[in-house]
């Protein structure tokens, strides 16, 4: 007997109809000899309607009681999904983060897991039943609600497979695996058969939306084998493992783009040891992440020092930034939030020179300026304005020919 995780995203069980189709999915994998845990996300688009009434009351609700708020909706999923399963007639529980012991930090609305205790999983297991569990959410040490930020039903079932040594986990979602691009904007885009953990951290990063980047570490770490697929269909899907050799071949195996981008420039900060370090300490106490650190020397001892959040944490960030300014009154701060970052990813970059060069000139055909450059040996990211984003993620879609599955002879 095997042991298999299940996720289904909040479209997949956005309707009752969704909801029977998962669960089918979660029998017949039960009636093929596995045990079987169900993670689900909140149905369609409650977490925004949630999210709607919160905001009617306050215009700076708590981020303790967001969370409150919030994991309600994966409670509706869960319940919904054991009465679908009972009701076909075969044995379910559902549970809450926290009643399966899922502790996190207290890092409200982005919290990141600490521990499981999968005892009362197994043990339910054990006696034959379908466990569902919900994602997105569990507890801190005092009991606190807590949520892993969007997307995080992802890493709650990765986490979940990975505690439990799980034969495999299938996110099933609303498309059929990973793309070379978001379909939705680049309409030659291709399902790709297989991806590394490395190229899909970046591709999640970086904007990819169809699986978190906390879920693909916890794959990586534990070797998860992840599949993603449709909730609608039987097709295998896309793959998610370890780095093959064969994978070196292919230069570039997606694009992605990062939409709502803002980014904070601080001008004449003075240039002496530890300043960068007083900055980024006062903004990682505030929990903002930042993506990337660009800085820069002037020649009268000072530096510009530009750093970029989502656009979603820059007013957190402005507030963090103003402080600081106060100890350098020649301080000038600038803020841009109507950019995006466009990104060229693949291991066979490690391998391969002008790719550099391919992007950029694709970019410069279409007349696409480019803000900023950053590289890690796997990617490469562009920051650019914001309603050139779609344009400039077909131009290097196009440019590197992922429209096509490559050949040995194209390589």
């Amino acid at each position: 007997m095997g042991l298999v995780v299940q996720k289904f995203g909040g479209t997949s069980v956005a309707d009752a109809q969704k909801i029977h189709r998962a669960a089918n999915r979660a029998i017949d994998a039960k009636l093929a000899g596995n045990s079987v845990v169900v993670v689900v996300s909140a149905r369609g688009k409650t977490t925004d309607e949630l999210e709607q009434m919160a905001y009617e009351i306050s215009d700076n609700p708590s981020k303790r009681e967001m969370d409150q708020l919030l994991s309600t909706g994966e409670q509706l999923s869960i319940s919904l999904m054991a009465m679908a399963i009972q009701a076909a007639g075969h044995k379910a529980v559902s549970f809450t983060g926290g009643q399966v012991g899922l502790i996190t930090d207290n890092a409200h609305s982005k919290a990141r897991i600490q521990r499981i205790d999968a005892e009362r999983i197994t043990s339910q297991l054990d006696q034959g039943r379908i466990v569902i569990v919900a994602g997105f959410q569990g507890v801190d040490e005092n009991a606190n609600i807590t949520t892993l930020g969007r997307g995080g039903s992802d890493t709650t079932a990765v986490a979940l497979a990975a505690v439990l040594r799980a034969d495999y986990c299938d996110i099933f979602t609303d498309v059929p695996g990973v793309f070379t691009a978001d379909p939705r904007v680049v309409g030659e885009a291709r399902k790709l058969d297989r991806i590394s953990y490395d190229e899909m951290l970046e591709l999640a990063s970086l904007g990819a939306g169809v699986m978190h980047s906390r879920a693909v570490e916890f794959g990586k770490k534990y070797n998860v084998r992840i599949r993603v697929r449709s909730s609608a269909t039987d097709e295998p899907g896309t793959e998610i493992c370890q780095e093959a050799d064969t994978m070196e071949e292919i230069v570039v195996s997606g694009v992605s783009l990062k939409k709502d981008v803002a980014q904070i420039t601080m001008d004449h900060v003075p240039d002496t040891p530890g300043i960068a370090a007083d900055i980024f300490a006062l903004v990682a106490k505030a929990n903002i992440i930042v993506d990337d650190i660009i800085q820069t020397e002037h020649e009268s001892g000072c530096a510009t020092l530009s750093f970029t959040v989502d656009s979603g944490e820059l007013k957190a960030a402005e507030k963090v930034v103003e402080e600081v300014r106060a100890s350098w009154p020649s301080c000038k701060i600038s803020y841009d939030n109507e950019l995006a970052k466009v990104s060229a990813v693949g291991v066979g970059m490690r391998s391969h020179t002008g790719v550099a060069h391919s992007m950029f000139r694709a970019l410069a055909q279409a007349k696409i300026n480019i803000n900023a450059i950053t590289t890690s040996e796997i990617k490469i990211s562009c920051l650019i304005s914001r309603d050139q984003g779609p344009q400039a993620l077909r131009a290097i879609h196009k440019a590197f020919n992922l429209e096509s599955a490559p050949t040995r002879e194209g390589l």
